[in-house]
């Protein structure tokens, strides 16, 4: 509307009208909105688009519980118990990071360790020694790293800029390292054998093999398993008893043709849980297996030595096959 003033001038006025009104209180609301819609995304993990921002409509009521609800939580936030947590993954994230060493330095640790094993003389199967041998040079070098490190000189074989990643990785980080090397020994399984045989008594108890009796002439030997060339396979060549084993080794050999292989040797198991072999293979009850060797040969006698278990954990004590020499 135009008014009059004095002077005979005209000026534009502005009076408030219900529209005017109407457009202040949704001015008002789409700001609430907004605020809370903001605040939202920085107190939830859910997710809240644009469009939702700008297209949703609170009440005045809505708006007031709306801040009442944000002030809560900012009052009851625990301050303390998240910068604890923060603190503690700090922690663990720096007790967890491992050692990254250089190429070189991880090559002279490779070689030093393959120098000490060499030099150590024993059997492949005596991992007691090779995991003392082992250790002994990680702590030699893990005290010359220490050495260096403190004394800052330069007549150690260690540099100093390396003294420290190598102590670390020698005393916290030893696993890791073994395993990125690809450095592995087994662990030393210790078997105790339990003797409840009368004292004085010695060797096996006489044993009654099922079925029916031996004769002479398959020189049967309890827990015993000879070595030689498989003429017929023990897998798919089962027999009732060990006499009906010794019985088919001496058919094999009679029947055989000019230049075949002639049984002379019988491997019988007479376990009905079973006979344990180094081979692949689950060998059953009342295997048969048929062999032959110009010069038969013992793989094992009455029980497995300790040497074979340490790497056979599921080798029993006792040799459970029975076996015999056939003259041919």
């Amino acid at each position: 509307m135009r008014i009059k003033q004095k002077r005979g001038r005209w000026r534009e006025a502005t009076v408030p009208t219900r529209k005017s009104h109407s457009c202040y209180a949704s001015s008002t609301s789409h700001f609430y909105s907004t605020l809370f819609a903001l605040s939202t995304l920085l107190y939830t993990s859910t997710p809240v688009t644009f469009h939702a921002i700008v297209s949703v409509l609170y009440n005045p009521d809505q708006i007031r519980k709306m801040e009442e609800s944000i002030r809560i939580r900012k009052e009851f936030k625990p301050e303390e118990l998240i910068k604890l947590v923060k603190d503690l993954e700090g922690e663990f994230s720096t007790e967890t990071a491992a050692v990254e060493l250089p190429p070189p330095l991880k090559q002279r640790i490779i070689d030093e360790i393959l120098q000490r094993l060499t030099n150590l003389n024993s059997t492949r199967t005596d991992i007691a020694k090779e995991r003392e041998a082992v250790e002994n040079w990680r702590m030699e070098k893990l005290r010359e790293a220490k050495l260096a490190l403190v004394s800052r000189t330069s007549n150690s074989a260690i540099p100093h800029e390396e003294a420290g990643m190598l102590a670390r990785a020698l005393e916290s980080d030893w696993a890791a390292i073994c395993e990125e090397i690809g450095l592995w020994i087994p662990v030393q399984v210790v078997n105790t054998e339990h003797e409840d045989k009368p004292e004085g008594a010695e060797g096996f108890e006489e044993e009654v093999l099922p079925g029916r009796s031996l004769p002479p002439e398959c020189h049967a030997e309890l827990h015993t398993d000879y070595d030689g060339d498989a003429v017929r396979w023990g897998l798919t060549h089962h027999k009732a008893s060990a006499a009906d084993c010794c019985q088919a080794c001496l058919d094999h050999a009679k029947h055989a043709k000019e230049g075949q292989k002639k049984c002379n040797i019988w491997v019988y198991c007479p376990s009905e849980f079973g006979c344990h072999s180094p081979d692949r293979y689950q060998h059953k009850h009342q295997e048969c297996w048929l062999k032959y060797a110009e010069k038969p040969r013992l793989n094992f006698k009455d029980k497995y030595p300790e040497w074979y278990r340490n790497s056979h954990p599921s080798a029993p004590v006792v040799v459970p096959w029975v076996s015999g020499i056939v003259s041919v």
